[in-house]
């Protein structure tokens, strides 16, 4: 900081009803600083909360009318004014007099009859103190918006990176379709209709809500690892051709976990993708995989994503079945309660069916996109 002159064009406001105090200060003051004067309570106020508030304020006690103290307390009260200096020059001595307006939040209190040099010498290393403290308040904004903006390229780049590696998922699976965006939303409306279930109202934070809706289009990122020709049969699978899908679920965590070791460090955001990768086949009752997971062993994000993922599975086309209605979708996911789904999370699901369905309409696949499955599977061989 050295060479810096805190002082330079330093606004000084002077308020004092008697008009030889404001001679003798503007005097006193002018040849160092930009004084203005004001002969009572309420033009100092105007003063100082214009558009050009002055950098201290010398303040006089006794006047008619608003007296220092009260201007003092305005001053401190307002957010515009709060951070000026305040310098009470009065002729009252006492020491209560002095602790009243220090409390009030004056950073000094000078009686008078004045000493110019002592005068001047405060005004100084007040304007030097709130020179540095408007420079320390600048940076420290400056850093918060610097925070701000690179904490938005963060989360874009999560978000960048989820949606292109799901969007990878989705070019090797034809069927998908809309099927990545209808399950986020899926998981989203669930998540917040059981965040004030006592068995999940400390997991489903509105921080966890968030990270579920970015972490769910991965749950099937493991089918990139899938051969075509298992992947894109047109009918059921054998059972070593099962066997080969099921492993979509670890080669999903795996891929995951991969990413996580190049960055040396667990990733806090694709905590959830790894859960809900690996684990949203496992069901209820411990017959799922690939771990065979029963009950609360299964992750909550997993749970979530397993009601979503087959509700959305049991009413879109596959080339092997016909799509079900939403009330016969509905029909299947309740036989499943106990057994495939945690039963207070299906229960949940009945409850806001109306909302699934409507997901379901928003982003219903369109003939374009029936025409792209036909165009790539007939790339791949299948039709």
């Amino acid at each position: 900081m050295d060479g810096l002159d805190f002082t330079q064009k330093a606004t000084i406001l002077v308020v004092d009803d008697t008009p030889d105090n404001l001679a003798l200060m503007n005097n006193l003051l002018k040849d160092n600083y930009t004084v203005k004067i004001a002969n009572g309570g309420e033009k100092a106020l105007k003063i100082a909360m214009s558009d050009m508030p002055p950098d201290l304020i010398l303040l006089d006690i006794m006047m008619p009318g608003m007296d220092g103290y009260e201007v003092c307390r305005r001053l401190k009260q307002s957010p515009a004014t709060m951070t000026i200096p305040v310098i009470f020059l009065t002729a009252k001595h006492e020491m209560e007099d002095e602790q009243k307006g220090l409390e009030l939040g004056a950073v000094d209190y000078i009686t008078k009859p004045i000493s110019p040099p002592i005068v001047m010498a405060r005004v100084n290393n007040h304007l030097a103190l709130k020179a540095m403290a408007d420079f320390l308040r600048d940076q420290n904004d400056f850093l918060e918006l610097e925070v701000a903006r690179r904490t938005r390229e963060v989360i874009a780049i999560q978000d960048v990176t989820i949606l292109a590696l799901a969007s990878l998922a989705e070019t090797r699976d034809s069927d998908t379709g809309s099927h990545i965006r209808r399950t986020q939303f899926y998981v989203k409306a669930l998540a917040e209709k059981l965040r004030d279930h006592p068995r999940f109202a400390w997991f489903l934070t509105d921080s966890n809500i968030n990270m579920l809706f970015k972490s769910a289009p991965l749950h099937d990122i493991g089918k990139v690892g899938i051969p075509d020709r298992i992947l894109l049969k047109p009918g059921r699978f054998v059972p070593y051709e099962f066997e080969l899908i099921k492993a979509h679920t670890t080669l999903g965590r795996d891929a995951i976990l991969h990413a996580e070791k190049e960055l040396g460090s667990n990733v806090d955001f694709l905590a959830l993708a790894k859960a809900i990768a690996l684990s949203h086949q496992e069901k209820w009752d411990g017959s799922g995989y690939p771990q065979g997971l029963a009950g609360d062993d299964i992750p909550i994000a997993a749970r979530l994503m397993a009601v979503a993922d087959v509700y959305d599975a049991l009413i879109s086309h596959r080339v092997y079945k016909e799509s079900m209605t939403h009330q016969e979708a509905v029909q299947v996911m309740i036989e499943g309660r106990g057994t495939h789904f945690d039963p207070d999370m299906l229960d949940a699901f009945i409850d806001i069916q109306e909302s699934f369905h409507a997901i379901a309409q928003r982003f219903t696949d369109s003939d374009a996109d029936m025409d792209k499955k036909k165009d790539f599977q007939a790339l791949a061989g299948t039709v």
